[in-house]
């Protein structure tokens, strides 16, 4: 590192991970909209609200196999005792009865099928026993309990009445969405965009993922990750390969692809060696950086700022860091561009198992495992933690967040965790 560079890595302005992530949250832009079909909305956002158009159900449905009948008629049969109802429908699913329900009688009844008028409960099968079913005789049925007004009869707009709010813009469509649009027959949906995301990566000792090894170069994992991150976002990758040394060269590649994606990642380079081109880029550049030092380990160099409104991402190329600031960063910026709710990483709390006893004034997020004990949540590091190691990200369901401390943390202390 030459001596001007290492001076300004010094003076570099750091933020706290709770001020990065507010500036780049209060700073998301939504996606414009598309109409899909339902089956193809499957993990977008809605951008409409859905408002019921009819009650559900929109009649009075049997929630159970048996027989319609009239409570009262009901209430002193007994297995020793039974009653006897005389049986004057048969009403499967998806069809009506033109009969109503006087005192005595009951009629047969499917789940899922319209209750009669005149009834007002379903007893099931197994408290029923059928007679003289198929012969010239009236058909009878012998009923061996009681039941209450109301019993295994779903009410019209039970699960919801008409005009009310079956869902909120801004949320991810999975299978229960799926099910509702279908159900009041929505057949297309308005939802947002996916953004179009730039990877590009830096550094000369970079091979890709088809080249053979060479003394003191490595493969281009880290874009293959983000790529891997972007999809499972939400968002659409493209790598467009890495960019060359020069800076020059570098600032126009960068341009190239604002002009054409919504999103430039770039993983690599934002440091302040001699060939941290990224940072030598965004100190002299069209666009507005809002940081390029955050106080967090791994990844205290990442860098954020806005082109046109659109987001530059520059992530350290050290792969545990490269991951972190993707999932602190990038993941809720673009979910947020796709219409989600904004909101920082959910965190949740468990007792740290062994002791962490580094001291800094940074937040460390440590890859670890977390588990349930006795009801718990336990929190353990994974022993490599280096930023250049990637293999832990493998092993690790949770980052340990560890706020600054002049004295590190003990076993038994309670800390957050990042679900990853």
């Amino acid at each position: 590192m030459s001596g001007r560079k290492a001076q300004e890595n010094f003076m570099r302005t750091a933020v706290s991970v709770e001020e990065a992530t507010h500036i780049v949250m209060d700073r998301v832009r939504l996606m414009d909209t598309e109409e899909l079909c339902i089956t193809q909305s499957i993990g977008r956002y809605l951008a409409v609200e859905i408002i019921a158009s009819q009650p559900v159900p929109h009649f009075r449905r049997a929630g159970m196999d048996g027989y319609a009948v009239i409570a009262a008629d009901t209430s002193s049969a007994t297995i020793r005792n039974p009653i006897t109802l005389n049986v004057v429908d048969n009403i499967p699913a998806g069809t009506t009865s033109s009969m109503t329900i006087r005192p005595g009688e009951c009629a047969r009844i499917m789940t899922g099928a319209v209750v009669p008028d005149g009834a007002d409960a379903v007893i099931k099968y197994e408290m029923t026993e059928e007679s003289a079913y198929g012969t010239d005789e009236q058909e009878t049925c012998c009923v061996k309990g009681m039941v209450i007004p109301g019993e295994n009869v779903s009410p019209i707009g039970i699960e919801i009445g008409s005009g009310e709010l079956v869902l909120q813009a801004g949320v991810r469509i999975g299978p229960a969405e799926i099910a509702l649009l279908a159900m009041f027959g929505i057949a297309t949906v308005q939802v947002y965009q996916q953004p179009r995301v730039a990877i590009l990566a830096t550094g000369a000792e970079l091979l890709d993922v088809h080249e053979p090894l060479q003394p003191g170069r490595i493969r281009n994992s880290n874009a293959y990750m983000v790529t891997a991150a972007v999809m499972d976002f939400g968002g659409i990758p493209v790598m467009l390969g890495r960019i060359s040394d020069d800076v020059e060269k570098a600032k126009a590649i960068v341009m190239d692809a604002f002009a054409v994606y919504d999103v430039v990642v770039t993983i690599g380079g934002v440091s302040v060696g001699d060939h941290d081109i990224i940072y030598d880029l965004t100190k002299d550049w069209d666009g507005d950086l809002k940081f390029n030092k955050v106080l967090m380990r791994p990844g205290s160099p990442t860098t954020y700022g806005l082109w046109n409104d659109k987001p530059l991402f520059a992530l350290s190329g050290n792969p545990a860091a490269c991951y972190v600031g993707c999932r602190l960063f990038l993941r809720p910026a673009l979910r947020g561009m796709m219409g989600a709710k904004l909101v920082p990483e959910p965190r949740m709390l468990a007792t740290l198992s062994t002791a962490y006893l580094k001291s800094d004034r940074s937040t460390r997020f440590i890859r670890g495992v977390f588990s349930s004990e006795k009801g718990s949540l336990v929190a353990t590091p994974i022993g490599y933690d280096m930023s250049s190691v990637t293999v832990s990200l493998r092993d690790a369901n949770c980052l340990i967040c560890l706020p600054g401390s002049p004295k590190g943390y003990e076993a038994g202390e309670l800390v957050e965790v990042i679900p990853l």
